[in-house]
């Protein structure tokens, strides 16, 4: 409205800035949250010949052209991804990853974050499974206690590998459940290894204490996110996205309180959904489904925490009201202890009452 002058009508309110709004970030692999320049370095100090595709898309900015919905385009997904991890090889190096992602996870506004990792990955460079874990929970406790950001480990098993395989790291993790251990999940190629193929690892994790937070209802549809509810007792689902194909699911999911560990870049990155605005985020949301929005691997599909929210603001219309909601459904969802739970809600309230910026 014009005032009585004829001046120019009032600014409208500007929005609130997303990286300022406590969060909790549940789906960050190891490998994939290193910086690009950190790969860069290690990679010339240890004499690593890393893919031209990996190392244009990290002196670029650009992440590389990735489509994972075919058996090819994921192989060359996983070719980058352990190219990059093949730079991690003395505790420093896993030290100063820990450091990097937590510092980058602050600067989003993270105030609790989950990290995955398959232990087996560094072990061999590392003297061994558990001082390969060992070595990643002590990183991760001394990087939590002098940056101030809650962090937590989540042991993920890999499909391709033998059952027997997630049974060993199942129990490693209950061994370490009170050394920083919180969950146990499943990741790669859901097409490949049936869930129930790993029932018995996930008995082992749950009985122990721990979180069930399998992948699943990305790469493959609905069926995957059932399975992972029937046969790995699942608290959280990684991704879970493709659950909005299915009405019954998602009412399902909604009715349990099961959170979709949902990461929009990297399911645009992978050829999930063409664009952006076709992530069913706002679908979900409506459903009732819980979501903890995450960056998935931000080394190869560029973008962080922060930037998960603004996906959701952008390109589905999603009020401060309701980002705000998302972050307490992720802080809701995580393994935090009540008191640092209760820090994060509050100061989602107070981001939300407080004037834009």
């Amino acid at each position: 409205m014009l005032s009585s002058s004829g001046g120019n009508p009032p600014n409208p309110p500007r929005v609130r800035d997303v990286s300022e709004l406590p969060k909790a970030h549940l789906h960050l692999h190891f490998t994939g949250s290193m910086r690009p320049g950190t790969v860069l370095e290690l990679a010339d100090k240890y004499g690593v010949r890393l893919p031209e595709a990996l190392t244009e898309a990290l002196t670029s900015g650009e992440p590389p052209k990735l489509r994972a919905t075919d058996e090819r385009g994921w192989f060359r997904f996983q070719r980058l991804y352990d190219a990059a991890r093949s730079c991690l090889r003395e505790p420093d190096d896993i030290r100063r990853l820990v450091r990097e992602a937590a510092e980058e996870d602050v600067r989003d506004g993270s105030g609790w974050l989950e990290i995955q990792v398959d232990p087996t990955s560094y072990a061999p460079r590392l003297g061994g499974l558990i001082p390969a874990l060992e070595i990643i929970l002590d990183a991760v406790e001394t990087t939590s206690r002098e940056t101030g950001l809650g962090m937590r480990v989540l042991v993920a098993a890999n499909r391709m590998k033998h059952p027997l395989d997630a049974r060993t790291l199942a129990r490693l993790a209950v061994r370490y459940a009170d050394k920083g251990v919180v969950g146990f999940g499943l990741s790669n190629d859901e097409r490949r290894g049936m869930a129930r193929d790993f029932d018995r690892a996930f008995n082992i994790a749950r009985e122990g204490g721990l979180l069930s937070a399998p992948h699943g209802g990305e790469l493959a549809g609905p069926s995957s996110v059932r399975d992972c509810l029937d046969d790995l007792g699942a608290n959280r689902i990684g991704h879970g996205v493709r659950a909005a194909d299915d009405p019954r699911l998602l009412k399902r999911l909604a009715d349990r309180q099961v959170t979709c560990e949902v990461c929009p870049a990297s399911n645009v990155a992978l050829g999930v959904y063409e664009k952006p605005e076709d992530v069913p985020l706002r679908k979900l949301f409506e459903a009732g489904v819980p979501m903890a929005l995450g960056a998935d691997d931000p080394l190869l599909f560029g973008s962080r925490l922060a930037a998960q929210y603004e996906i959701a603001r952008r390109w589905h219309g999603f009020t401060d009201a309701e980002l705000a909601e998302l972050a307490r459904q992720s802080v809701r969802a995580s393994a935090a202890p009540e008191d640092v739970k209760a820090k994060l809600l509050s100061g989602v309230d107070d981001w939300l009452s407080g004037p834009g910026s």
